[in-house]
């Protein structure tokens, strides 16, 4: 392969070009080769000599002169004080990146920002137009895979920043620009040329050229500046106290390259070369290039990949700013990603160590060096967004300036949550470990040997184990290196395995002094649990500004969404899918509706309804559905309802971890999902008796899921709609009474038809009086048959220790036998009447023994049975008071046994029912954490 510099000696269309070997050539050897680059240049290099006490090439002296005083002065006459470099807070620092300065009306936008600050004086950092780093880089790509297209990418290159120049100046300005513009231009093109024959470009001529865009960028916005101004002061603008220059930071920033692809600043060289640098070019607008600097030994170099930012602070450091604020296209810095999590919200501020740990993590805030310079001098960094000046942003500094803005709580202690997706877990154990001196060094000794990047450590404090993290490309290389250092001790049996968990994700809570506030670890994991996420690993370290969890990559956005959702939304966010919007079903909405705002301000609950489903359509919503206009929208945005589709949205699909689905339907099918469901981690609302009352298996299998997990099953509306007939029971159990006996009239319809069964009414009379009120379902045959009673019976039968099934409770049924066959409801009220006769007799009997009928629901647990069945009572009965549709039900228990323990209310309604199933959901947030 020919080599650079022999390309460069054959190449003619231009003398200037690098030194042939610019990591190794001397400053003198350089000084005749860069004299050309010095062209491309003029209004920095020239200084740049100076600065190292250099004789400038013949003629350079005028040329310079010239073109700095039509490109950067404003102002020439200066008094010798504002030659000194002033420090400390009149300065301010901002830095724009490329889509800041992605478009001329950007540029634009850029100069009015700096044009309205009234700081007494700033320094801006600004990047190369948005993509141009990129497009310079494939240039270098091209030349050096001997690609001629990179002639017409550069051509591109030129296009783009003409077009811009002729959108933004005019006049001389346009004139002055352009003409460096071309000189450049054509330089790259000789030294890409170079590099096109070479087939290969150092790293020293890569940084050279791809530096260019921060050079075209400032050079521009300082000449729309001065345009601005002068525009608008017509006079000049030394008069009104803005002049203007830029700065080319190859001059001022010195950097040592080091082995790890970064740089570290030389701060004393680089204060030298800032004070030189402004002795000659005095400003209280200072447009200084990003990205770019240069070695001790005078190579033009970067600071690498976010470099700008790393400028900023730099500078900021060097002039003792006031503040630096950073520009971007986000309104600050997030809570969480909020690709990931749509309800991440902007932090108002977070310390510098807060930033560190965020931006290692993966969190889209600053490279961590950024932070190092201005952390030195406690100099604030703002992250604001160019789009959206209304928006504040966010504040990066020091924790007791938070201290002082932000009362300490819980949630000001766990700043944010960031992802490290990609890797594996290795874990070394074995007894032979325990106590033997320099078991870790031989482990991550092996490690640095492959070049693998340990992200995490964690180590049992019995030593039998050590467990890290890498990425998943690298962890093939780290267990074979492992495998090989280790072989001995494996065969001996002293460790007993190298292991590899492969797909796992980095989870980090971050906040300041969050390890040593109480309580906030704990929150943390009881989120994850509550999320059904296992935690494979955990490392904290002891400065407590993270907490960092090795999970499977497949629950990482279901981590990240639980633990944001327990810090930053309310204490118990619920998704919730609504089946059956029917009568019940679209009460429970409204109620929900009109309580939603009072439960989240009031009681930090925040309910929210994702999906809507019935037997035909369903409605879903990615954020909650406006319970508002649910009808309406089902009407317009409805599709064909799928369950299990509903199901996955509702669970699936979204930022909230907690999950409930709530069942308004009397369906069997669907409760035969309920298993399932709660297998899910998917809590689960119903006053549905199927499931409870269907097959005893099925039962004891849904209690004892939701007895060995954190899922829930509520269903206190199957029995008693809004009445506490469950949670009563359950209490009494619970707090370690026995239960003798359960007597109730547990059928509304029922209850209602019996107390207005009397004075010589027919049966059949007080019945169509029932349905004509809504109280009995469309055929009344379901109520009087007695089936709905014996479910409830035998829910309370179960639910107090008896293993009975349906079918071992005998029911009195109320539905004459002729009439069972009926064909329809119609014709069944049509033939009632004939029946009249057997239950009047009935209650003639027992009004004249001073009775009344009831038709109630037994549970004999001394008996180990339960019924179903008509039974009379004295008048002075509790079950005689009852009035409208009212249930009541006794409980006979050991500490009851004397006077039964009554509950009495209405039992049937839509109303109440939904108050139930409501009451059920309230239940369940106090589960998960809402305060009671």
């Amino acid at each position: 392969m020919a080599s650079l510099s022999a390309a460069i000696s054959r190449s003619s269309s231009s003398p200037c070009f690098p030194p042939p070997n610019p990591n190794t050539a001397s400053l003198s050897h350089h000084r005749n080769i860069f004299h050309s680059q010095c062209r491309a240049f003029p209004l920095s290099r020239p200084s740049l000599f100076l600065r190292k006490g250099l004789t400038l090439p013949p003629g350079r002296e005028s040329s310079s002169t010239r073109i700095c005083a039509s490109v950067a002065d404003v102002s020439l006459n200066l008094s010798v004080e504002e030659k000194q470099l002033p420090k400390g807070d009149t300065w301010s620092v901002h830095k724009f990146g490329g889509t800041c300065v992605g478009t001329s009306q950007r540029i634009k936008n850029v100069a009015d920002i700096i044009i309205k600050d009234d700081s007494e004086r700033k320094l801006v950092v600004v990047s190369a137009m948005s993509k141009v780093t990129d497009m310079m880089y494939d240039l270098i790509n091209k030349a050096q895979s001997r690609d001629e297209n990179y002639v017409a990418a550069l051509d591109v290159v030129l296009e783009k920043h003409t077009q811009t120049a002729h959108d933004l100046l005019d006049g001389d300005h346009l004139a002055s620009f352009l003409s460096q513009l071309h000189q450049d231009i054509n330089n790259l093109k000789a030294m890409l040329r170079a590099i096109y024959i070479a087939g290969h470009a150092t790293e020293s001529f890569t940084d050279f050229v791809v530096g260019h865009g921060e050079l075209w960028s400032a050079q521009m916005l300082s000449l729309v500046i001065r345009k601005l101004v002068t525009s608008c002061f017509p006079f000049g603008t030394e008069q009104n106290g803005v002049d203007c220059k830029w700065m080319d930071t190859r001059e001022v920033l010195i950097v040592n390259p080091t082995s790890s692809n970064q740089v570290d600043p030389d701060y004393s060289l680089s204060q030298e070369g800032l004070e030189k640098w402004y002795s000659l070019n005095p400003a209280k607008v200072i447009i200084a290039t990003g990205f770019i600097a240069s070695t001790p030994q005078n190579i033009p170099t970067t600071l690498k990949r976010d470099g700008s930012d790393f400028s900023a602070a730099i500078m900021g450091a060097l002039f003792r700013a006031r503040q630096v604020t950073i520009w971007t296209d986000v309104d600050g810095v997030f809570s969480a990603d909020p690709r990931k999590v749509s309800e991440a919200v902007i932090l108002k501020t977070l310390s510098y160590q807060e930033a560190w740990e965020m931006s290692y993590f993966g969190a889209n805030v600053l490279h961590p060096r950024t932070i190092i310079p201005v952390m030195r001098y406690g100099i604030p960094i703002i992250i604001r967004n160019i789009f959206n000046l209304s928006a504040p942003g966010t504040k990066i500094c020091h924790p007791s300036v938070i201290e002082d803005e932000d009362k300490q709580d819980l949630q000001n202690f766990v700043k944010g949550f960031a992802t490290i997706d990609n890797l594996a877990l290795v874990n070394v154990e074995g007894t032979g470990m325990a106590g033997v001196p320099g078991t870790a060094s031989a482990i991550f000794g092996a490690v640095k040997d492959v070049g693998a990047n340990v992200i995490m450590i964690s180590q049992a404090s019995s030593e039998h184990s050590v467990c890290f993290a890498v990425p998943e490309k690298e962890v093939k290389a780290v267990a074979e290196a492992l495998q090989s250092r280790f072989r001995q001790a494996l065969d001996a049996g002293r460790l007993s395995q190298v292991a590899v968990v492969p797909n796992c994700s980095i989870l980090a809570a971050v906040g300041q002094k969050m390890a040593s506030t109480p309580g906030v670890s704990a929150t943390l994991f009881n989120a994850l649990a509550k999320a059904s996420i296992n935690v494979r690993a955990i490392a904290q370290g002891c400065s407590e500004y993270n907490i960092t969890v090795v999970i499977k990559r497949e629950d990482c956005i279901k981590a990240l969404r639980a633990v944001h959702s327990r810090f930053y939304l309310s204490r118990t966010t619920i998704a919730m899918g609504i089946i059956g919007p029917g009568l019940i079903g679209s009460t429970l909405l409204d109620q929900l509706r009109d309580q939603a705002s009072v439960l989240k301000e009031e009681f930090n609950i925040d309910l929210r309804v994702m999906g809507i489903i019935s037997s035909k359509s369903m409605l879903l919503s990615e954020s909650g559905i406006d319970l508002a206009r649910w009808r309406e929208l089902r009407d317009e945005k409805g599709e064909v309802a799928n369950l299990d589709k509903f199901v996955h949205h509702v669970h699936g699909n979204h930022f909230i971890p907690n999950t409930a689905i709530v069942d308004c339907t009397s369906d069997s099918i669907i409760a035969g999902h309920y298993n399932d469901w709660l297998r899910k981690g998917i809590h689960v609302v119903t006053p549905n008796k199927k499931a409870n009352s269907g097959p005893l298996d099925q039962y004891l299998s849904l209690r004892a899921l939701q007895r060995q997990s954190y899922t829930h099953y509520f269903y206190e509306a199957t029995v008693g709609a809004g009445l506490p007939i469950i949670s009563t029971l359950r209490g009494l159990l619970e707090t370690g009474d026995r239960i003798l006996q359960i007597e109730g009239i547990f059928s509304g319809t029922l209850s209602y038809i019996f107390n207005n069964f009397k004075d010589g009414r027919a049966f059949s009379e007080v019945v169509a009086e029932a349905k004509e009120a809504g109280y009995t379902e469309p055929d009344p045959r379901d109520d009087l048959s007695g089936t709905d009673v014996a479910r409830k019976v035998i829910i309370l039968a179960r639910e107090s220790g008896l293993k009975l099934e349906l079918s071992d409770i005998p029911v009195e049924s109320l539905v004459p036998e002729p009439l069972r066959d009926c064909a329809s409801a119609q014709e069944f009220m049509q033939q009632l009447p004939k029946f009249d006769q057997l239950l009047s007799k009935k209650q003639e009997e027992a009004e004249n023994a001073g009775e009344v009928l009831r038709y109630v629901g037994v549970v004999d647990v001394t008996n180990k049975k339960g019924t179903v069945e008509l039974r009379r009572y004295k008048k002075d009965h509790p079950f005689a008071h009852l009035s409208g549709s009212d249930n009541i039900i006794a409980f006979t228990t050991r500490r009851y046994q004397n006077q039964p323990l009554i509950v009495r209310g209405p039992g049937a309604g839509a109303q109440v029912t939904a108050g139930g199933i409501f009451s059920d959901i309230l239940r369940l947030a106090s589960y998960l954490g809402a305060p009671s």
